[in-house]
């Protein structure tokens, strides 16, 4: 079982910078082949990635991000991070941290080549809100 539990999130003005991190239990380090993301859902929206990064290390990013926000990872002390700078008002949502379960080589370079999605990820944590003023 694995555990995520996100904090950081917070109110900030237009241009500020936040971030968050994602604490994570379990047996996650413990695979060979997966994926950790950042996510976000405003009201009436449907969620979306922000930023994944891979059992590999490589790192993508939604494109209204790009440029703005980073994923890393320390896995000495299972964290996760988004640090999340020159935010606009658009960035309001509640953002969530997830992660996949055990992936074989073969779906997981499957997963790697066609872009994950929501409904790949099967850990999720209870997500925190972002709020950005104008």
């Amino acid at each position: 079982q694995v555990q995520l539990v996100e904090s950081g999130g917070g109110s900030v003005q237009a241009g500020g910078s936040l971030r968050l991190s994602c604490a994570v239990s379990g047996y996650m380090y413990t695979l060979k082949n997966f994926f950790m993301g950042w996510f976000r859902q405003a009201p009436g929206k449907e969620r979306e990635g922000v930023a994944i990064i891979d059992s590999d290390g490589t790192t993508t990013y939604a494109d209204s991000v790009m440029g703005r926000f980073t994923i890393s990872e320390d896995r000495a002390t299972t964290t996760l991070w988004l640090q999340m700078d020159s935010l606009k008002p658009e960035d309001t949502a509640m953002y969530y941290c997830a992660a996949t379960t055990y992936l074989s080589e073969d779906y997981w370079r499957k997963l790697r080549g066609r872009g994950v999605r929501p409904v790949d990820f099967d850990y999720w944590g209870q997500g925190t809100q972002v709020t950005v003023s104008s």
